[in-house]
């Protein structure tokens, strides 16, 4: 995004990080920068506050090639969020109000059930840069799409295409479909889809801005992720709802991989609608015993899994967030799905069926909130009180451009001559160099903490070899392994030990 920034100081964190090893007297390749690194990092306490799986427990862990005791590399935050210390003790106290207080525990307690949502609202909007009544916590992430979706999409016979982008994740593209089919309308013409330019595999913003004013007398809902799951892409979210807006369109975002990752200013920015967190699945895994035998694999059985929160780490199947503008607070005519839990708390117990429809977001909650959900994400965000946004960013751009910077220097893809052949010796022959091609944006700008990675021998083998060593991070089909170091508990050595691994992961899938 344009306005974000690159460092605090501006520059490229490759120059920041080349910086900081001629001061300490060594080079970013080596472990010892990256110790310092950490030493010098304001944000190190925070992975206290986390539990970092040991290598032992993870099912596909080799006790061959690593220390069993020894921490794991975990660069999954895009997909599940580890788990924070303090999650224990909420669950508990939920459990013990259930046994102590029955029934009462509604309203009794430190934090009665009937609101106990409303705890992790305020740290909620601060995070997506929002007012504290544009934002619910609620559901999961495509219940609520489409409840917003019933609100917001609003097709005539002129107006009644939805942009979103091309590979979005699929649980997006289905909910519009099917929204679309909802309506009487055909998604072969009423599916906009934004895709990048050939040979290329990132949006850039004019094109996006551009098909906004081309077509935008016939688009009714743009709909873009925050941070593309696939690539990595982090949207011009603001140039993207200026856009929208003044072709007289209606703007949401899916900010499943956005939240706790980028900064985000929905209320400034003048988003409609958006929603995040629950329903990632994690089609990399497989499906074991307690031996951890492969029973099934999820390529062919996902549907075995549920949901995951990602840099909110508030569990698998966790509670989702939605969030509408302060414009729209009064529009109470609009068309909605309405429940219980949307009728105003003053008279929700009357009981005589005379809807009393709670203002702004409130008005599209449906059932009264789960506290076993509310507890792990109150106890995430107890992490995010401790700093800032604007802090972790800061992090995050240096902790990802030194992945970026370790990879290029140990794996750079080789140049091609003119006629696109590799000019390396052996290109992918068994005596070639690996490499390792990253294709999310170089610009820090445009990216959150995941780097894409594609690789000149077979990915599955890639990720089968780093898994055995111990390192956590999933493949998304056809071809990329996402690998995102999370500035909440990642580390400057964490990054280092993955391309430490990562070397030894690519001789081992080439010899295979």
């Amino acid at each position: 995004m344009a306005d974000a920034p690159k460092t605090p100081d501006q520059r490229h964190p490759a120059a920041v990080l080349q910086e900081r090893a001629v001061e300490l007297g060594c080079r970013p390749e080596d472990e010892t920068f990256a110790v310092a690194m950490d030493t010098q990092d304001p944000l190190r306490a925070l992975r206290e506050d986390f539990h970092i799986p040991r290598m032992k427990d993870l099912p596909p862990t080799d006790p061959t090639l690593v220390s069993g005791e020894e921490e794991c590399v975990y660069m999954c935050g895009n997909s599940l969020g580890l788990q924070p210390r303090g999650v224990r003790k909420y669950v508990e106290q939920d459990l013990d109000y259930w046994a102590r207080y029955g029934v009462h525990g509604h309203f009794e307690g430190p934090r009665p059930w009937a609101l106990c949502d409303e705890y992790v609202i305020e740290q909620s909007a601060r995070i997506v840069g929002a007012k504290p009544e544009e934002v619910a916590c609620m559901n999961g992430l495509t219940v609520n799409l489409h409840l917003l979706l019933v609100s917001f999409y609003r097709p005539t016979s002129t107006r009644h295409k939805i942009l979103i982008e091309g590979k979005a994740f699929p649980s997006d593209h289905y909910a519009m479909e099917s929204q679309i089919r909802f309506h009487g309308y055909d998604p072969a013409t009423s599916l906009l889809l934004a895709e990048p330019r050939e040979g290329e595999h990132t949006l850039r913003t004019e094109d996006i801005v551009s098909l906004i004013e081309q077509e935008g007398e016939s688009i009714a809902l743009v709909v873009f992720s925050g941070v593309q799951y696939y690539t990595g892409q982090l949207f011009n979210m603001e140039a993207i709802t200026r856009a929208g807006l003044s072709k007289g369109c209606v703007v949401g975002f899916d900010l499943a991989h956005a939240v706790g990752n980028a900064e985000l200013h929905l209320h400034d920015w003048g988003v409609d609608f958006a929603c995040w967190c629950t329903y990632k699945d994690p089609s990399n895994l497989s499906v074991r015993n307690e031996k951890g035998h492969i029973l099934q694999d999820s390529n062919r059985f996902s549907s075995t899994f549920m949901g995951l929160v990602e840099y909110m780490n508030s569990g698998a199947g966790g509670l989702a967030g939605a969030f509408v503008h302060q414009k729209h607070a009064n529009s109470r005519d609009m068309p909605r799905f309405v429940g219980w839990w949307g009728h105003e708390m003053k008279t929700r117990f009357h009981m005589d069926n005379k809807l009393d429809l709670s203002p702004g977001v409130n008005g599209f909650r449906l059932s009264n909130p789960p506290p076993l959900l509310v507890s792990p994400l109150l106890a995430s965000l107890d992490v995010f009180q401790k700093t800032s946004m604007s802090d972790l960013r800061a992090k995050s751009v240096l902790l990802t451009g030194y992945l970026e910077l370790l990879i290029q220097e140990n794996y750079p893809r080789p140049a091609e001559d003119t006629n696109g052949l590799s000019t390396a010796e052996g290109s992918n022959g068994p005596g070639s160099r690996p490499w390792v091609d990253i294709i999310t944006p170089a610009d820090p700008a445009q990216r959150g903490c995941q780097l894409s990675l594609m690789f000149s021998v077979p990915i599955s083998k890639v990720f089968m070899e780093l898994e055995k060593r111990g390192v956590a991070c999933d493949k998304r089909e056809p071809n990329v392994l996402r690998i995102a170091p999370t500035p909440l508990y990642n580390s400057f050595r964490d990054v280092h030990r993955f391309v430490t691994l990562l070397g030894q992961s690519l001789v081992a899938a080439q010899q295979s």
